[in-house]
């Protein structure tokens, strides 16, 4: 196993006793290809496996959570954590884009930061301890990384429609966001948005689509939203309905 793996095994507290399934977990597609390696050693098969197991944990994790909400509710949950973008996300906490194994050619292009890529990469680590240490070993990862501060997380996947919701409630001023700049060779940009108020900026965010970035400023603008004095509402916009 090479130094960087091992420096992940540290990040997530979890040391692999079959190293191989650590190295296959970290091997996208374009790395075995462009190594002319056996199409299975990449991640393909333990991302399939590790969906399953993810899928069960947190299911079972918000069955108990939420013994109040019905069956739709919880579905809706599971799939604002489960989803690419959160997994991506939460990907971010290990900085596991580090530690990819990726072709040439993806790594040129930005793969490292590619949602789909970390999210699958994801995947694969939680297939790989679930196989490496059994059920309880990628649970515990699966509940210390991912189904933990599933507030925010929930306000993350939802972020832009929420935000539309809370300032619907509050003004008759128009949400609007703005593109700051974008950066970087069309396979490979950076974009900054910020959403308004009116002409009041509440938040900014950057992604690797125009979309994440506004997600990610929508995000920053609900969580500032939310630490605003409610009596006052220190907003400099026109209240709802004259109020």
């Amino acid at each position: 196993m090479s130094r960087n793996l091992k420096e992940l095994e540290e990040r997530i507290g979890y040391r692999f006793s079959d190293s191989h399934l650590m190295t296959q977990a970290m091997t996208h597609s374009s790395y075995a290809n462009e190594h002319r390696l056996n199409k299975l050693e990449c991640n393909e098969r333990l991302e399939f496996l590790g969906d399953s197991v993810l899928e069960v944990v947190s299911s079972d994790c918000l069955y108990h959570k939420y013994p109040e909400k019905p069956e739709g509710d919880l579905t809706k949950i599971r799939a604002s954590i489960v989803c690419e973008p959160t997994l991506a996300y939460c990907a971010e906490d290990i900085r596991l884009g580090e530690y990819l194994l990726l072709g040439k050619g993806e790594e040129a292009t930005g793969g490292r930061g590619r949602a789909s890529i970390v999210s699958d990469a994801m995947e694969a680590l939680i297939g790989a301890i679930y196989l490496d240490g059994g059920f309880a070993n990628a649970k515990e990862f699966i509940l210390r990384f991912i189904m933990n501060d599933l507030e925010h997380k929930q306000l993350f996947y939802d972020s832009k429609t929420i935000l539309q919701e809370i300032v619907q409630s509050k003004t008759d001023e128009p949400l609007s966001y703005e593109l700051l700049r974008e950066e970087g060779p069309d396979h490979n940009k950076v974009f900054e948005s910020q959403v308004m108020i009116g002409l009041e900026i509440i938040g900014q965010g950057t992604g690797r689509t125009k979309k994440a970035a506004e997600q990610v400023a929508a995000y920053h603008g609900i969580l500032r939203l939310k630490n605003m004095d409610t009596t006052c509402g220190q907003i400099s916009m026109s209240r709802k309905h004259g109020q």
